[in-house]
């Protein structure tokens, strides 16, 4: 091949290979060159698809690929097809993959994905917790100390949380968001998604770490927790509503547009904002 190649990013199964997409299949198949995270497994994968890779296999996992990145963008500008996968979900969440973007980017050399399942959004979509927002902050920092302190600025995050844990560290980690979001928060605990021991265990955080500490958790684990309950807004006095509204209209606004902006910036309603500055 001659002129730019094209590097895709390819979602391999959390587990199943049932799940994998036919262009999962035929890119293994066609690609020149396949960059895996573990080579093993792709090998196990590609057994399990009835698929033959012809192309060129090279790993490409958190120890080497700052050294690598630069092989496979030369790859591409040779005008090869480079595929990245990881051992499941997307590359570049949590998984390598990020590096090798920004560097096909910055050569311009075109990007696209086959998109495939996600840890992430199974792991939401079976919590039983709200989807509608969320909030994905990956693996947990690993010492106790920067991970209790990364909890207590999430404490307040009023959207759901989806983490990745390791199971090793994992009792560690739901008894840090216990003693820190509160024993009662809702949570749930998502282990070999996908896989033939598929759980999900919806309970309290409390009620997590308990399990946790008492048994020995293994597998792919992901946990998602609730956002925290929105604060209520304090309505301010009915004096500090006046003064607010007198100082928009000493700016050269309307009465009405200064009660709209106010009635938006405490969280009132319109009505309730004018009838307070009305009042004889």
């Amino acid at each position: 091949m001659s002129g730019s190649g094209r590097l895709v990013l390819l979602g391999a199964p959390l587990g199943n290979p049932a799940d994998a997409s036919a262009r999962l299949r035929d890119m293994l198949a066609t690609a020149d060159v396949v960059a895996a995270e573990d080579t093993r497994r792709l090998s196990r994968l590609a057994r399990d698809l009835d698929v033959t890779i012809a192309g060129r296999i090279v790993s490409y996992f958190e120890g080497n690929e700052e050294r690598r990145t630069p092989e496979l963008v030369d790859e591409l500008t040779a005008g090869q097809l480079v595929v990245l996968v990881t051992d499941g979900g997307m590359p570049s969440v949590s998984d390598p993959g990020y590096r090798l973007v920004r560097a096909a980017l910055d050569a311009g050399i075109p990007i696209t994905a086959a998109p495939g399942p996600s840890a992430v959004t199974t792991a939401l979509a079976l919590s039983g917790l709200p989807s509608d927002r969320f909030c994905f902050e990956g693996f947990l920092p690993r010492s106790p100390s920067a991970r209790r302190s990364r909890l207590r600025a999430l404490a307040t995050e009023e959207r759901t949380l989806v983490l990745f844990e390791a199971p090793h560290r994992v009792t560690a980690a739901l008894a840090d968001l216990a003693d820190t979001f509160g024993a009662d928060r809702p949570a749930a605990l998502c282990r070999e998604l996908t896989k033939t021991y598929e759980e999900v265990l919806r309970r309290p955080l409390g009620e997590l770490a308990r399990w946790a500490a008492e048994g020995d958790p293994r597998g792919e684990i992901t946990l998602v927790v609730a956002g925290a309950p929105a604060t209520p807004a304090t309505r301010p006095d009915d004096d500090t509503l006046r003064a607010a509204v007198a100082e928009r209209e000493a700016t050269g606004l309307t009465r009405r547009d200064a009660i709209t902006e106010v009635a938006s910036t405490f969280g009132l309603r319109r009505r309730d904002v004018y009838t307070v500055v009305h009042q004889v």
